[in-house]
């Protein structure tokens, strides 16, 4: 049988590596989740902001929340905002709620650009309480998050603030929500609900395991050694 080459074999190490980080939410440890889909890194608690006693519930207002996660130093990082949205076509936001996705506003939204949303239906694989077409599924009567994945503290029955305001009322004083029934829209900046601080990027370089490290370094001895018997 014909040897592995060096190359390949290292190719090989590199590739064994990297496959348990082929999902699209990677644990880093110490509470963060890092997000490969959207390159953000969520704080695993969902409601940390409770957890770490800065309020009694984390149930807080539009102005609370962002002030929370603009104050928030966690694991060395303090560039944390609430979730971002971003209008689908990139303009200006379609206000008009759907069932379908197909606007910024209604259910089964799962653009990169609602990254809450995002987050509900597509990486974590949720379904919200109405289908594409309007009708009620299994999960109408309580909280969809069915699924929960790596995180903690996602409380049923409420939602989380996006860090964007909303406009779609024609009123000042709205912000941009998630609900844990799949319904992104806005609401009074006055009405509480859930933060959820992300911060933009991997919390750090992954690097390559040391055990790759002592192998790979084993090989080069190795080959150093051929090449010395070689001349000799």
């Amino acid at each position: 049988m014909k040897s592995m080459t060096f190359s390949a074999l290292c190719a090989s190490i590199l590739v064994a590596a990297s496959g348990a980080a082929q999902a699209s939410l990677v644990d880093r440890g110490g509470g963060l989740i890092y997000d490969t889909a959207l390159n953000v890194t969520w704080l695993q608690d969902a409601n940390y902001a409770r957890t770490s006693g800065y309020d009694a519930d984390g149930f807080m207002s539009w102005d609370a929340a962002t002030a929370w996660a603009g104050q928030l130093v966690y694991g060395g990082y303090d560039d944390w905002r609430l979730p971002g949205v971003a209008p689908a076509n990139g303009v200006s936001f379609n206000y008009a709620a759907t069932y379908n996705g197909s606007t910024d506003a209604g259910y089964n939204i799962t653009r990169p650009s609602s990254e809450l949303a995002y987050n509900f239906y597509v990486n974590l694989g949720n379904q919200g309480s109405n289908t594409t077409t309007g009708a009620p599924t299994s999960c109408n009567a309580g909280s969809c998050f069915t699924n929960t994945g790596l995180f903690t503290n996602l409380v049923a029955g409420y939602g989380s603030w996006y860090g964007q305001e909303f406009w779609g009322y024609g009123y000042a004083g709205y912000g941009w929500v998630f609900d844990s029934h799949g319904y992104q829209s806005g609401n009074f900046k006055t009405v509480n609900y859930y933060a959820w601080a992300v911060r933009p990027g991997d919390v750090a370089v992954v690097p390559v395991p040391g055990a790759i490290w002592l192998l790979g370094s084993g090989l080069l001895g190795l080959l150093s050694f051929k090449r010395r018997s070689n001349i000799g």
